[in-house]
């Protein structure tokens, strides 16, 4: 049998091509605005992906802005899952902090349960969990914090998937609890040779036009590769890609990175649809 391909999924893992189309998840973190205060361009963000991640009231959102989130993804038809973070409305939830395991978990579920709510109420359920900002990057690495998030997840409802960052122990923590588990690559974010994400602080985090993280999406899904900060190449294999929701232009990066993925042969849809 020949070897993989571009446009082929390699699912035995050795190289064999098996002639099946590569497909992707395109997710968004949305409804992070906040009483008055909008935030992100979610009226346009929506429509052009294919799971979106929702702010539980923590770090962003609240409950009426929840409501309209939720009610936008059913009638765009996207998958819909909650975005827990550290309660730090102040900092955006982008703030590490020390908490005690149990509190770490009470949040968790006291979080996926607004979702939750809110999504029966519109007739649709929760597909997925996928923590944000801070509290995503310490279970990414902190086996400690990565537990306790996906024992929350696990009590909330088992069936729920669990969305980290690829190659991480927050997808192991999930695996471990018998969970399904979405590994994540960002459009957007400049990565590290080490395949984790650039630091916010660097200027050059964030991937701003939209070609260029049409090209990083497109590298990711067809080659499982992303070009790191210091011009190594980094292997990132994911079953789902991020554009930030609440970053200037999300939806123009959202459109281009759709588009480039559909040229290049990739389709483009939520896991498990």
């Amino acid at each position: 049998m020949e070897r993989a391909a571009p446009g082929e999924r390699d699912l035995a893992g050795d190289g064999r091509a098996y002639h099946r189309p590569m497909a992707i998840d395109l997710n968004a973190d949305v409804g992070e605005s906040f009483g008055p205060w909008s935030i992100g361009e979610d009226d346009a963000l929506v429509p052009l992906v294919t799971s979106v991640n929702v702010a539980c009231g923590f770090h962003a959102g609240d409950p009426a802005t929840i409501e309209r989130t939720v009610e936008r993804a059913v009638r765009a038809g996207v998958a819909i899952g909650a975005h827990p973070g550290y309660p730090d409305l102040a900092g955006f939830g982008r703030r590490d902090l020390e908490m005690r395991d149990a509190d770490i978990e009470a949040a968790v579920v006291y979080q996926i349960g607004a979702v939750d709510a809110f999504a029966r109420a519109a007739g649709a359920a929760l597909a997925h969990v996928k923590p944000h900002g801070a509290l995503y990057n310490r279970s990414a690495r902190d086996p400690r914090v990565a537990a306790a998030v996906a024992r929350a997840v696990r009590r909330c409802a088992p069936h729920l998937a669990l969305v980290g960052l690829a190659g991480s122990v927050s997808l192991d923590a999930a695996a471990a609890e018998g969970l399904g588990t979405i590994a994540e690559a960002f459009a957007d974010r400049r990565y590290e040779p080490d395949g984790r994400l650039r630091d916010r602080r660097f200027d050059d985090a964030v991937l701003a036009d939209p070609a260029a993280a049409a090209e990083q999406a497109v590298g990711i899904a067809r080659d499982g590769q992303a070009v790191a900060a210091d011009g190594s190449i980094v292997p990132v294999r994911a079953a789902t890609l991020c554009v930030h929701g609440d970053l200037p232009g999300a939806a123009a990066r959202a459109a281009a990175v759709r588009a480039a993925l559909e040229r290049a042969g990739i389709t483009v849809e939520a896991p498990g649809r």
